[in-house]
């Protein structure tokens, strides 16, 4: 198959909304100008694994101004729209294999198509091309030179694949760049997480107990958010340091069973498994509201809460209601998917600028400098990271200073002391 979407059909409408995304991205924006002029990336082989949205859509069209023939598939079964891929294949080109709502083995059909590309450069969203191509399609490993990766649970794999020395080629961790996780997973999971709960369920936040599992960039987003809105947030975390942060940030901090007697809506961004779980799921409150933000599903215990259930019905789109034996119902947002793509839009364009930024650029490092990288994970370059924050910074009219020679001299000397 060339692509594989859902309607064509819609492809003026996803235009449309790729050009309004395009409006909020100017840093990406300006690397396309770039790129389409020095075409760095001239017969390369792409291959992403990313959600399908208006902001990816706007890289995929950087990455082919810079010369690579790209292919994209979607990185979670729940977070392409249909307009977006219809586009991508109608209007710009690209091979796109992605429809909201797929099942698993649609899913990995696509990743499957992704790679019958035969990558120079992959790009992931969760480390499933990278770890499928390891484990079933190692003969595609001879024509990459690198890749990118995304997120904080798609670089905790790599990391565990470097680690048993299984990983094959060099991978740099965009996730790492303090222009993705400072912004994307703080300001944009916090905003799009709590947009998808409000567009799930149309409940209040204000006065309501809100339980947040992890502490990292994303759980302070999801946490600040809540707050902001006028959620009681408390904090479960099992980093005695994060956890400090949580206390000294004003939020209570609790172990989970005893969070879950008071919890109204509760939020798991941790990227391990079975955060909630049978102990939770014991105590929870009669109506409380659970849903993930983190990448895989599987920090829900789903099929224990489906297994204990003795009712189960959709009392919404996207909000499925579990009757326990007791009586107390149970509201689960998007099949434990990821609720901020599943239920809303996904991170505003205005953060995904800078991140998608690190994804193109990064690609340029790789085809300049992977013949000197040896297999592993790797941090995206500083200057790379400091020139987008610059360039954020020129497109918002932001002034700063610069060091005086004097200044710089200062910092780089030994002799200064005490005067």
């Amino acid at each position: 198959m060339e692509h594989h979407v859902k309607d064509l059909s819609l492809a003026t409408a996803g235009k449309v909304r790729i050009e309004w995304a395009d409006g909020d991205m100017p840093v990406l924006a300006s690397i396309r100008e770039r790129f389409a002029a020095e075409r760095p990336l001239e017969g390369l082989r792409v291959s992403a694994c990313l959600h399908v949205t208006t902001e990816t859509a706007n890289l995929m069209r950087t990455l082919a101004a810079g010369g690579a023939e790209t292919v994209l598939c979607a990185s979670n079964p729940l977070s392409t729209q249909d307009d977006v891929a219809a586009a991508l294949v109608a209007e710009y080109g690209i091979r796109t294999y992605a429809i909201k709502g797929e099942d698993t083995q649609s899913y990995y059909n696509h990743i499957d198509a992704a790679i019958d590309h035969r990558p120079h450069l992959t790009m992931d969203d969760g480390a499933d091309v990278v770890g499928r191509i390891h484990a079933d399609r190692p003969e595609v490993l001879e024509d990459i030179i690198g890749g990118t990766e995304e997120t904080t649970t798609g670089v905790i794999r790599l990391r565990a694949m470097a680690a048993d020395g299984a990983l094959r080629y060099p991978i740099i961790s965009v996730n790492d760049a303090d222009t993705k996780h400072l912004f994307d997973n703080r300001y944009g999971t916090g905003q799009s997480t709590i947009d998808g709960v409000i567009r799930a369920t149309n409940r209040l936040i204000a006065g309501r107990k809100v339980v947040v599992s992890g502490y990292g960039w994303c759980g302070r987003g999801v946490a600040m958010r809540a707050s902001g809105l006028g959620g009681n947030v408390i904090v479960c975390e099992v980093d005695p340091l994060r956890a400090l942060e949580a206390v000294m940030d004003g939020y209570r901090v609790m172990p989970a069973v005893e969070a879950a007697r008071e919890c109204d809506i509760w939020v798991t961004v941790t990227g391990n498994i079975n955060v909630v779980d049978s102990p939770v799921f014991e105590v929870l409150k009669d109506g409380a509201i659970i849903c993930n933000s983190g990448h895989f599903n599987v920090e829900i215990d789903i099929s224990h809460l489906r297994e204990k259930a003795k009712g189960v019905r959709e009392v919404r789109p996207l909000v499925e209601e579990f009757t326990m034996p007791d009586g107390r119902r149970i509201h689960l947002l998007a099949d434990g998917r990821l609720v901020n793509l599943a239920c809303a839009e996904g991170h505003p364009a205005s953060v995904m600028d800078m991140s998608f930024a690190n994804q193109a650029l990064s690609a340029e490092y790789l085809v300049e400098h992977h013949s000197s990288l040896e297999p592993g994970v790797y941090s995206v370059p500083h200057q790379i990271d400091e020139a987008i924050a610059a360039l954020k910074l020129e497109t918002m009219g932001v002034r700063i200073d610069k060091l005086t020679p004097e200044q710089q001299e200062y910092l780089e000397s030994w002799q200064e002391g005490t005067v």
